[in-house]
């Protein structure tokens, strides 16, 4: 079928510009999407930055807060303990140090449901016990007083003091005198001489005022240092009022939060502002490059149109030389099979003469019996008896020149036979000719394959030499949709190469048979097979390893070109000093029957 360039490139041009016109408003679509999910990215990445920047500034003041609370709680307690320490409180710490607390350690806690640990009631009670023996020292009322006479009216709003073994020794909310913080981290670290202080938020707290509620408090846990300033003989825990600074830090961010939510609300219609000027120049963009797609088009559509043109009259003229070098290479080998069929001809032809001639000469030693025997059935009907009287004076001499032999009769009728026989060859001869011949006529048939091949062998045997025996195997195979010309010509051409590859005797089969619901013809010889670097280009137009002059290189390119025009295939093997297989593959017109035979 003639490849139709100008209506492939339309419709392949004019999908691939569909194509491209589509993918350019999906990237310009997706370059839109993609410039809106920037802005919003930068905008959210802004929100981030002023809400971190918030945070972090909160994060900082309270920070600094609790930093400057921590330092105050400790000037605070320095303060506190040069008061109170050594005159009330040491020697007080001392007499609660005394009391016993290993018992209540001991008892066991326990595991709730949510898998905490918690102090069971005879543990609670056990240190509220405690709590009530520290409470009846004697000298813990005057303390009690000292304590809240010194804080009242002050930002701290509870003040305790623990033993060396965590115990709770002094509490300004009574209730929690005795408890035990020995788990405490807090505890541990002032143990340590580390102070640590934490931020927190009550509902409600029992003061030095009385209770109060809703209150931001830091609590610190402050270590007690001997006067040489190394050893830690008790810790303070400090709770101040710190509720007001918070509000404070709280309003500034509020407003920090208020002034980000203005700058984002800006960048948002900046960034709507710029995708509506990108989502214009995308649009300008598309239109601007459809309308070259379009321009591009026209000049690749006249150039392509020419071009077709160009195409169609080398396609023409190709075909036309290729038709001229196929005839070329038919006409060579007719040319060696019409001087094989003249040699094959001449002989039974010549014998054939011979015996004629020599036939001719033996009838004119009968022509004198003849007319002795005419001259005789002359008298005989002129005679009503049954005897004749002949005056033989003036024929005698001729009478006596008749010679006959019993074998004359039969010799020329032998000779006849063989003239016949010689006449039969030739009558065969011709037959497979006009055969042959006949068959160029045709275009595209079903065709016998075996009756087609014994054809052209028996063809092909003019042109091979006598000492190269040819075999034919043909088994039962459907019959072929085809051209048989141009398979007679494959088939020759194949048989002809191989006895040309034959350097002495030897041996060309032809052979048939089905193989995947097709029909297989070997042309198998015993020659000396192709060399390995002759394989890759024996199928190449002009390549041939014949002398000049002798060999054209277009045998086998038409034989794979005619095999794969009739849907079929050409393969070979071959091995040196052993022979070459060339086999050719052709589609069954019938494949249903092979199926049916399955």
């Amino acid at each position: 079928m003639r490849f139709r360039l100008v209506r492939y490139f339309t419709f392949a041009s004019l999908g691939m510009f569909i194509v491209v016109t589509i993918a350019l408003v999906f990237f310009e679509r997706q370059q839109a999407a993609f410039f809106q999910e920037v802005q919003s990215a930068e905008s959210e990445f802004v929100k981030r930055v002023q809400a971190s920047f918030a945070r972090q500034q909160e994060e900082a003041a309270r920070h600094d807060l609790l930093a400057i609370h921590e330092r105050a709680n400790m000037d605070l307690t320095r303060l506190f303990a040069n008061m109170l320490w050594e005159r009330d409180f040491a020697p007080f710490v001392a007499k609660v140090q005394a009391i016993p607390v290993e018992h209540c350690r001991a008892i066991a806690d326990i595991t709730g449901e949510d898998g905490k640990k918690r102090q069971p009631d005879s543990k609670k009670a056990c240190y509220q016990e405690l709590g009530a023996k520290i409470r009846a020292l004697a000298e813990y009322k005057a303390l009690d007083a000292k304590v809240f006479s010194t804080m009242k009216k002050s930002s701290v709003f509870k003040v305790k003091v623990f033993d060396m073994r965590g115990i709770t020794a002094y509490s300004s909310e009574a209730a929690q005198v005795g408890d035990d913080k020995s788990g405490n981290a807090g505890w541990k670290n002032a143990m340590e001489g580390k102070p640590v202080s934490e931020l927190t938020h009550r509902d409600k707290f029992s003061a030095f005022e009385g209770v109060v509620e809703n209150r931001d408090l830091i609590s610190s846990y402050l270590p007690v240092n001997a006067q040489d300033g190394e050893k830690v003989i008790g810790v303070f825990e400090v709770y101040t009022d710190v509720t007001g600074f918070l509000d404070q830090i709280k309003q500034t961010s509020a407003k920090i939060a208020t002034t980000a939510r203005d700058n984002e609300n800006q960048m948002v219609n900046v960034a709507e502002y710029n995708l509506d000027e990108v989502n214009k120049m995308s649009n300008n963009g598309i239109a601007i490059v459809a309308g070259l797609l379009l321009l591009l088009f026209a000049s690749l559509f006249a150039i392509v149109r020419r071009a077709e043109k160009t195409i169609r009259q080398q396609e023409l003229d190709r075909e036309h030389a290729h038709q001229q070098l196929a005839q070329a290479e038919k006409m060579a080998l007719l040319g060696q099979m019409v001087a094989g069929v003249a040699h094959q001809l001449n002989t039974p032809l010549a014998f054939s003469r011979s015996n004629i001639s020599m036939v001719i000469d033996g009838l004119k030693s009968f022509e004198l019996p003849l007319k002795v025997a005419h001259a005789f059935a002359r008298a005989v009907r002129k005679t009503e008896g049954d005897r004749v009287t002949l005056n033989i004076s003036r024929s005698r001499g001729q009478l006596q020149q008749i010679e006959s032999h019993d074998d004359d009769v039969l010799m020329l009728s032998q000779m006849l036979g063989d003239t016949l026989q010689g006449l039969e060859q030739m009558r065969e001869l011709v037959e497979n000719l006009r055969d042959f011949t006949r068959l160029d006529r045709e275009k595209v048939t079903h065709f016998d394959i075996n009756k087609g091949l014994h054809t052209v062998v028996y063809i092909a045997k003019s042109v091979i030499p006598h000492r190269i025996e040819v075999v034919e195997e043909y088994n039962d195979v459907p019959e072929v949709e085809c051209n048989p010309s141009q398979l007679n010509q494959v088939f020759l051409n194949l048989i002809n190469n191989a006895a040309q590859a034959i350097p002495d005797n030897g041996k060309i089969t032809v052979r048939t048979s089905v193989e995947d619901l097709r029909v297989r013809i070997d042309i198998i010889d015993t020659g000396s097979g192709i060399p390995a670097d002759v394989q890759p280009n024996i199928f190449d137009t002009y390549f041939t390893t014949k002398p000049p002059g002798e060999g054209t290189g277009l045998g086998l390119p038409i034989v794979k070109n005619i095999v794969e025009e009739h849907g079929g295939t050409v393969t070979f093997t071959t091995q040196a000093g052993t022979g070459t297989t060339f086999t050719v593959y052709l589609p069954a017109a019938f494949p249903e029957t092979l199926l049916e035979a399955a």
